[in-house]
C-alpha cells in the first residue's frame, strides 16, 4: 500500500502527547515539530489516526515541500503534486493558507494561486475545463513559512475535538482534545477516583470516561476521507471494526463531578448521556466548599474559572484557595488545574510540583500539576491495549 507522509497537528505545548499517543498506536517512525508530528503511514492509518488519536486537531497528508518567494514557484511546486491521485473529477477541493515571515504574504493571493495550480494539474488529467465540485471534500492548505510552502491536504474536516456527544456547552467549554491531553499528562488510571469540582459541560469526565474503557474517540463521528474512493469504504469499515473490538467497557471506574452552577450540570448530563455514561458517572449541583473527596490515590483535575474581569477575581481566589484545603485533607490524592490566573500557586499556597504552559484557545495558561503519591502496584492488574 501507498506510503505516506502523515502530518497529527497538536496545540502549542502538546506535541510530546500527541508524539506519545502516536507510539502506542504503533507508530516510530515519528518527527516532532512546532504544532504537529509527521510520520509514516498509509491509507488505512488515515482511517485508524482519525478514530483513535485523542489530542490531535487534524490528520493532514503532507502533499509537498518546496521553496516559494515568488508566485510562479508557488504555482509551479503546487501544480508538480500528484493531486489526480487524490482528486476525483467531481471533487470539492477548496484552498485556506497562512503565511508567516513569507515574502508572499498575501493570503488569498497565495490560495489564489494553488487553486489555479490544482485546476491546471486536474485538467491534464480530466480532459475538461470546468469543474463541478459537487462531490467529496478535500479541504488544501497552503503554509508559508520563512520562504517555504508547505502544502497540506487534510483528511479530518471538522476538528477531531468533535467527538459528537456534546450537543450544548457552557460559557468557556474545555476542547475535548485538551481535556484528554489534561488527563493523559497527569498519568490517571481507572484504578484510581476521579474528581471534578468545576465540571461545567462534564468535558473531563466524559474524556477520563472514554479512555478508562478504551473508546476511539472518533468512533461517534464521519470524517471527510469517509468519501473518499481512493480510501474506500472497506479500510474505514475495518478500522471501525477494530476499535469497536478494542473496547472494554467491563473496567470499572469512579468518576464524578460538580458543579455551582445548576445549568452547567445539566448541559453535563445531555453530554455525559449522549457519550453512553448516564449509569456511570455521577454529577451534582455542589459548591466547591461542600466538596468532600472519597477514596485513596484520587485525581482531582479542573478548568475553575479564570476570572477575565476584574469584578471576578476575587471569587477566583476563594475558589483556588477552597480546593487547596481540600487537597490538603487528601494526603493520598493529586490535585491538577488548567488556569490563566498568575496568582495561582500563592492562592493555593504552595508551588505546583509541575507546570506546563498550555493555551486554553487563545488564553495563556499554566497546567499546575500538585502530585501525590502513586498507588501500590497490583500484580493482577494490565494496561489497556489500543
Amino acid at each position: 500500500m501507498t506510503q505516506l507522509q502523515l502530518i497529527a497537528t497538536a496545540p502549542m505545548g502538546l506535541e510530546a502527547v500527541v508524539a506519545r499517543e502516536l507510539r502506542e498506536l504503533g507508530y516510530t517512525d515519528l518527527t516532532v515539530e512546532n504544532g504537529r508530528v509527521v510520520f509514516s503511514g498509509d491509507y488505512k492509518d488515515i482511517c485508524r489516526c482519525n478514530l483513535w488519536l485523542r489530542t490531535s486537531d487534524r490528520v493532514l497528508i503532507k502533499m509537498g515541500e518546496f521553496a516559494a518567494t515568488t508566485f510562479d514557484e508557488l504555482f509551479e511546486g503546487t501544480k508538480a503534486l500528484p493531486w489526480q491521485d487524490w482528486i476525483p473529477v467531481d471533487g470539492e477541493f477548496p484552498v485556506e493558507g497562512r503565511s508567516h515571515k513569507s515574502q508572499l504574504s498575501s493570503v488569498p493571493a497565495s490560495q489564489g494561486i494553488v487553486k489555479k495550480a490544482i485546476v491546471e494539474k486536474l485538467k491534464e488529467t480530466y480532459h475538461t475545463d470546468w469543474f463541478a465540485e459537487d462531490g467529496p471534500r478535500y479541504v488544501i492548505e497552503v503554509i508559508l513559512l520563512n520562504d517555504r510552502a508547505l502544502i497540506t491536504l487534510d483528511t479530518t474536516g471538522p476538528g477531531l475535538h468533535k467527538r459528537g456527544y456534546r450537543k450544548l456547552v457552557t460559557e468557556a467549554p474545555l476542547k475535548e482534545t485538551m481535556a484528554s491531553a489534561l488527563i493523559q499528562l497527569s498519568r490517571w488510571s481507572p484504578d484510581r477516583p476521579f474528581y471534578d469540582p468545576c465540571c461545567g459541560s462534564g468535558t473531563l469526565l466524559v474524556e477520563a470516561a472514554m479512555q478508562a474503557w478504551n473508546i476511539a474517540p472518533g468512533l461517534r463521528r464521519t470524517f471527510n476521507s469517509e468519501d473518499w474512493p481512493v480510501i474506500g469504504k472497506e479500510l474505514w469499515n475495518q478500522a471501525r471494526d477494530e476499535a469497536m473490538d478494542l473496547t472494554r467497557d467491563d473496567i470499572p471506574f469512579e468518576i464524578a463531578g460538580s458543579d455551582i452552577d445548576p445549568s452547567a450540570i445539566q448541559v453535563a448530563e445531555a453530554a455525559v448521556k449522549a457519550a453512553g455514561f448516564a449509569k456511570d458517572i455521577s454529577l451534582k449541583v455542589l459548591p466547591a466548599s461542600k466538596v468532600r473527596l472519597e477514596g485513596q490515590y484520587g485525581v482531582m483535575i479542573t478548568n475553575p474559572p479564570y476570572g477575565e474581569r476584574l469584578s471576578e477575581q476575587a471569587e477566583v481566589e476563594k475558589l483556588i484557595r477552597t480546593l487547596a484545603r481540600t487537597a490538603a485533607e487528601m494526603k493520598t490524592w493529586s490535585f491538577f488545574a488548567i488556569s490563566s490566573t498568575k496568582q495561582f500557586e500563592h492562592y493555593w499556597g504552595r508551588k505546583a510540583d509541575k507546570r506546563r504552559k498550555l493555551f486554553n484557545g487563545r488564553i495563556e495558561c499554566q497546567y499546575y500539576q500538585y502530585l501525590g503519591p502513586l498507588p501500590p502496584r497490583r500484580k493482577d492488574t494490565s494496561p489497556l491495549q489500543s
